[in-house]
C-alpha cells in the first residue's frame, strides 16, 4: 500500500460518518442475505422447533418497529451526547483535541451499531406478509409454514442485534464520560506520543541527529496551507529519475504559503515536470494532523500544560500531569537516533529531511511550558524532576547538558514569579537537580 493510499485510510478512518455508513452496508446485506435463507426455506426447523415459537405477521412487524425506532432515537441521543463531549472537551483542554474526540473509535463503532441495526430492522421489516396478503410467487408461499410470509431467521437475527446494541448502549454511556477525564485525556496523548516517537525514530542509540544540507536553490511553492503529509518515497522517486539532491525546509505540520520555499535544489537542474512533481509529494489541508507529526501532539500536551496554568483556571495538577507525559516522550526522543525515520522516508542520501534535533523537541515541550510553570512552585518542583529523570536514560552527554540548560532557564523564570518561601523550595529542588548532573 502505497504512502497516498494509507493517507486515504487514515483521512476517511478519521471520520466520524465513516463506520456508521460501513455498518448501514453491512446490516443492509445481513438483512438481504438472511431473508434470502428464510425465502429457501432455511427457517423450517424453527417451526419444528419445540423451544423457539414461531413469530406472527403482526408481532413480527410490531417488533421490527419498536427495534428501527429505539435504534434511530438512541443513535440521535449518542450524537447529541458526543457532541456536547466533544463542546466540553474542546472548551475546556483546548480546540486542538476536538481530532482526537472525533477520531475516537469507541463513539464511532457505538453510533455505526445503532445505525446498523436500525437499517437491517427496516430491511427486514418491508418482506413481511401479512395472512390476508397474497404471495408474490409460489416459491415464497412455500417458504414457511405459517400464513403469510414471516422470515423467521431475520427475526432471530433482530434480536441478536438488539441484545448487541443494549450492550453498545451501556459501553458507550461509560465510556464517553471516562473519556473526557483529564487523566485519560492525558493519556491517550501520551501514549500516541511516545508510539509515534518509536515508530519514526525506531533505533535507540543514545544519540545522533542528522546534519543541516548543503545549500541550494529553493523552490518557492504556489500554496496556502499545513503541510499534513511529506511523501518521502515520491520525492525519492523524483531525485533519482531527475538525478537531483532534495532537501526539505519544512515539518509535516508547518504552515506554507506562496513565495515560500518548501524544498531547496541542491544538486541538479530544475524544470516544470520536477517542480510540478514536487509539489504533488506534499499534502496540505486547513490544520494539523498527528499523522507523521509528533510535534503536534507534544503541542497538545503543552496547551493543556498552560491551560491549566492560567489564571482564570489556576489547576496546577493538570499541569502536574502533562509535565510527566512531556518527561516520558523526553526521556524516549534524548535516547532514539534522530536521523533515522520510518520506513516511508528513505535513506539513500537523495532527499534531506528537515534535520530533527533534540532542542527543538526540547523547546517545543519543556521550553513553551517554562514560562507559565515557573509561576507555580509545585509545577516548577515537578518539572526539575521530569528533566532530571528524563536524562537519566539517555547517554549522549550533549542532550544531557540540554537538561541541565532547561532546568537553570526554569530557575531563572522563577526567581522572577515568585518569592519568600516558594521560591526557597524552587531554589532547593534547584540544588538537587543540580548535583543529580554533576554525580
Amino acid at each position: 500500500m502505497t504512502v497516498d493510499l494509507r493517507w486515504l485510510w487514515t483521512r476517511i478512518n478519521a471520520n466520524y460518518w465513516f463506520y456508521p455508513a460501513l455498518f448501514s452496508i453491512l446490516g443492509a446485506a445481513l438483512a438481504f442475505t438472511l431473508v434470502f435463507l428464510d425465502r429457501s426455506g432455511a427457517a423450517e426447523f424453527i417451526n419444528d422447533s419445540e423451544l423457539i415459537v414461531p413469530a406472527r405477521p403482526n408481532g413480527a412487524a410490531n417488533m421490527l418497529t419498536v427495534i428501527a425506532a429505539s435504534m434511530i432515537g438512541v443513535a440521535s441521543t449518542v450524537f447529541s451526547i458526543t457532541i456536547a463531549a466533544v463542546a466540553y472537551a474542546s472548551g475546556t483542554y483546548g480546540p486542538r483535541l476536538l481530532t482526537n474526540f472525533m477520531e475516537d473509535k469507541g463513539n464511532q463503532f457505538s453510533l455505526a451499531t445503532f445505525i446498523g441495526t436500525f437499517v437491517y430492522a427496516i430491511t427486514v421489516l418491508r418482506t413481511i406478509r401479512k395472512e390476508d396478503e397474497v404471495a408474490a410467487s409460489a416459491e415464497e408461499a412455500l417458504a414457511t409454514a405459517l400464513p403469510g410470509f414471516v422470515p423467521q431467521i431475520s427475526l432471530l437475527g433482530a434480536y441478536l442485534l438488539m441484545a448487541l446494541s443494549v450492550a453498545v448502549l451501556v459501553y458507550f454511556l461509560n465510556h464517553v464520560p471516562a473519556s473526557i477525564r483529564i487523566n485519560s485525556v492525558l493519556e491517550g496523548i501520551g501514549r500516541r506520543l511516545l508510539e509515534d516517537i518509536r515508530d519514526n525514530y525506531p533505533q535507540d542509540a543514545n544519540g545522533g541527529e542528522l546534519e543541516p544540507a548543503p545549500e541550494g536553490q529553493p523552490l518557492p511553492t504556489e500554496v496556502t496551507g499545513y503541510v499534513q503529509l511529506i511523501d518521502f518515497e515520491e520525492l525519492e522517486r523524483i531525485a533519482k529519475d531527475t538525478g537531483c539532491k532534495i532537501a526539505l525546509e519544512v515539518r509535516t505540520g508547518d504552515f506554507v504559503h506562496p513565495g515560500m520555499a518548501m524544498v531547496r535544489l541542491c544538486e541538479g537542474t530544475a524544470n516544470d515536470e520536477f517542480e510540478k512533481r514536487t509539489r504533488k509529494a506534499f499534502t496540505l489541508g486547513p490544520s494539523r494532523t498527528p499523522t507523521q507529526d509528533p510535534q503536534f501532539l507534544i503541542d497538545e500536551l503543552v496547551e493543556i500544560g498552560l491551560r491549566a496554568l492560567s489564571p482564570g483556571i489556576n489547576d496546577p495538577f493538570t499541569a502536574i500531569t502533562a509535565i510527566h507525559w512531556l518527561g516520558a516522550a523526553t526521556a524516549e526522543l534524548g535516547r532514539r537516533d534522530l536521523r533515522l525515520r520510518s520506513e516511508d522516508h528513505p535513506e539513500s542520501g537523495l532527499v534531506h529531511p528537515l534535520p530533527d534535533t533534540y532542542i527543538h523537541f526540547l523547546q517545543r515541550g519543556f521550553g513553551a511550558m517554562r514560562s507559565a510553570v515557573a509561576t507555580s512552585p509545585n509545577a516548577s518542583l515537578v518539572m526539575f524532576d521530569a528533566l532530571r529523570t528524563a536524562a537519566a536514560p539517555i547517554g549522549n552527554p550533549r542532550r544531557k547538558a540540554m537538561l541541565r540548560q532547561e532546568g537553570t532557564r526554569l530557575v531563572e523564570q522563577a526567581r522572577h514569579a515568585l518569592r519568600g518561601p516558594d521560591l526557597d523550595q524552587v531554589e532547593t529542588r534547584y540544588a538537587i537537580f543540580q548535583q543529580a548532573f554533576w554525580a
